[in-house]
């Protein structure tokens, strides 16, 4: 089925295109994007179709373990999954020189990136870039939305000196 696959993920990228809007970076929903057959596809067609910014899926499960309590079989399950993706990809990323963050959190927290998580990761966020990964709505995923504007979490962000910037910063 990589004939079909791939004529499905290059009309995805055909229809955004027809957007006019550029294109910051890709991913895919449940980090499909690094997926062994699917990531070959992108890395193939990765000029053709402007690739040049990747989500690069590795959450630090450590870090993480100490930011927040409980869901250790997700967590573990997903890190491992996560680690190994993202281990066979990085080669790839180097050799065509896409863009990534070095880490993204919240990978690990499946719909719990809240404003506690965040006031405990920002202060070790360390130096380099790094994706806060969320899903943040007005209904579903509240939570999360309000994480990100919360006056509490802004002012970290302000003291600490982080700089907020877009896939396309890098």
């Amino acid at each position: 089925l990589r004939r079909q696959l791939t004529a499905e993920i290059a009309e995805q990228f055909r229809v955004f295109k027809s957007t006019g809007l550029p294109l910051d970076h890709v991913n895919g929903h449940l980090h499909l994007h690094l997926h062994p057959v699917v990531f070959s596809i992108l890395m193939e067609h990765a000029k053709e179709w402007g690739v040049t910014h990747l989500r690069w899926t590795r959450d630090r499960f450590w870090l993480n373990a100490r930011l927040a309590s409980g869901h250790w079989f997700y967590r573990f399950i997903h890190a491992v999954t996560y680690q190994i993706l993202s281990a066979l990809s990085l080669s790839q990323f180097e050799k065509r020189a896409i863009k990534h963050t070095k880490v993204v959190f919240g990978l690990l927290q499946n719909e719990r990136v809240d404003e506690e998580y965040l006031l405990k990761l920002l202060p070790r966020l360390g130096p380099g870039e790094s994706e806060v990964y969320s899903h943040p709505s007005l209904d579903q995923y509240k939570n999360e939305f309000e994480a990100l504007i919360s006056p509490r979490v802004l002012s970290m962000i302000k003291h600490l000196g982080i700089s907020l910037i877009r896939y396309r910063d890098l």
